[in-house]
């Protein structure tokens, strides 16, 4: 199987879900993904050797129901009211794309989007760097480190897919999920 196992194409996608049921509210927030149908399969975080970043409009045309999927995923629940969830999935993209990039998950309680987000990027271009042999000083902050990678020219890109939402005020279940989504077609 080898090169046959290895996506050509990924997507982000992400969804929220509510229910009285944990279960359900995962489901849900997998509906509003768009990815409920699918067997889902979790795998580590790598952004395989030229392999194409799609829309997720794009990328829900290559699903098929039923279907076993490869997926990066970020999830989070909460059914405590008023509780601000958040799951992010961030990415980095080396500029020589025969190599690999990354993929991470974060998942966190009473971060925003933007905060969530940031952190899963970070943490997707600080494992690329570190293999990359890229100046790493985890006490700089995020936007002295991508100024860094920018200016290196070997960290193309950077880049976050997150969902948040807050605890249903009735205490319903609260589930958030961001997802990479691997295509091999």
């Amino acid at each position: 199987m080898g090169k046959d196992m290895v996506p050509k194409r990924i997507f982000l996608t992400k969804g929220v879900g509510k229910h009285r049921e944990r279960l359900t509210s995962f489901e849900l927030g997998l509906r509003d993904a768009g990815i409920a149908a699918q067997n889902l399969v979790r795998v580590s975080s790598i952004f395989p050797p030229n392999c194409k970043l799609i829309p997720r409009s794009q990328g829900l045309k290559y699903l098929h129901a039923g279907e076993v999927v490869f997926a990066v995923v970020a999830e989070n629940s909460t059914r405590e009211p008023h509780r601000l969830v958040a799951a992010s999935i961030g990415l980095a993209i080396p500029a020589d794309r025969t190599t690999y990039g990354y993929l991470s998950e974060h998942h966190s309680f009473g971060e925003t989007d933007d905060t969530a987000g940031d952190y899963a990027e970070e943490l997707a271009a600080e494992m690329l760097a570190t293999t990359l042999n890229l100046e790493f000083d985890p006490d700089r902050s995020w936007d002295e480190k991508k100024e860094i990678y920018r200016i290196s020219n070997k960290i193309v890109r950077t880049m976050n897919n997150t969902q948040s939402a807050v605890g249903d005020k009735r205490g319903l279940w609260t589930t958030v999920i961001a997802a990479a989504i691997m295509i091999f077609d």
